[in-house]
């Protein structure tokens, strides 16, 4: 399986995945961590977080993947949500509640 086969997988199988530097547990980029608190902040228990500082190939792949090319990059449903910024700025705007509703309410 390559690295984009592995990509679509894990945010295929998963509802709501995070690539990220660092772990959920220990961000390792204020940027990663501001979405893991968002994530948790909105209800999010089964956060799955992919560290890309772990495999060089997964942080290379997953900007390919999206089209995007910074990290954390936030999964929800299969569907790429955005970075940072996008998830601050939904966050704000109740945005992310609604789009996180469906899988909060099926955990």
């Amino acid at each position: 399986m390559n690295v984009q086969e592995q990509i679509k997988e894990t945010v295929t199988s998963n509802p709501v995945v995070l690539f990220m530097k660092g772990t959920a547990q220990f961000p390792q980029c204020g940027f990663s961590a501001k979405v893991v608190q968002i994530l948790k902040a909105s209800g999010v228990k089964n956060l799955v977080t992919v560290n890309v500082l772990a495999d060089d190939a997964v942080r290379n792949g997953i900007k390919e993947y999206a089209n995007w090319p910074t990290i954390p990059q936030l999964y929800i449903n299969g569907e790429f949500i955005g970075g940072s910024d996008i998830v601050s700025e939904m966050y704000a705007s109740g945005e992310l509640e609604k789009v996180l509703d469906p899988v909060l309410k099926s955990a």
